[in-house]
């Protein structure tokens, strides 16, 4: 039997304290062995103007996790055919690692538009769900399908916009993202309009 892996997709752009967080409690209370932090080329519902290529994003995500074994950087998706929809990836990931069983983590935010993705159904018959709080965003626990369940983890109001925009403004808010995500940050001059 192969490993249960916990997926977390995003942008990361940057990786910032709330996603180690959130990664963390997953690793340590939700019964997987590992949480790979999946980074997106592009989401399908977000223009992005301020998006980093993706091999940059990937390699602050690597930085960021690189003293903790439980967590990977995933650069999975950037080789697949764009856009990158969320079956499609997991269909592929399926198909690459059949002996490892993989769960979806999204944010009460993305569950409360889930419907709206492609073949949300396709997903929820492959995938048992884990969802995190979002402030502002209730959840209707009772209302889950049976494979899909809210985690009490502690909600950390962090964001990437917030970091890009204060790193944009001359503020440093190094203590909003690991030490070695803020080097590069500094080091490449990122996010300085």
């Amino acid at each position: 039997m192969g490993k249960v892996i916990a997926l977390m997709g995003g942008t990361y752009n940057p990786p910032h304290v709330g996603h180690l967080a959130m990664a963390n409690y997953i690793c340590e209370y939700c019964g997987v062995d590992e949480l790979w932090l999946m980074v997106t080329p592009c989401n399908p519902f977000k223009v992005n103007d301020e998006l980093l290529d993706e091999h940059l994003r990937y390699m602050m995500v690597e930085a960021a996790v690189a003293d903790y074994p439980k967590i990977k950087a995933c650069d999975f998706e950037c080789i697949l055919e764009r856009p990158s929809y969320t079956y499609k990836t997991l269909a592929a990931l399926r198909h690459a690692y059949p002996d490892d069983r993989f769960v979806l983590v999204v944010g009460a935010d993305n569950w409360a538009s889930f419907d709206k993705w492609r073949c949300p159904e396709e997903i929820l018959s492959h995938h048992d769900v884990l969802i995190y709080g979002r402030p502002g965003v209730n959840v209707l626990s009772s209302a889950l399908p049976s494979n899909v369940r809210m985690v009490d983890a502690p909600l950390l109001d962090v964001s990437s916009t917030f970091i890009r925009q204060s790193v944009a403004a001359g503020r440093d808010v190094r203590y909003f993202t690991h030490p070695m995500v803020w080097q590069i940050i500094v080091e490449q001059g990122l996010y300085r309009n």
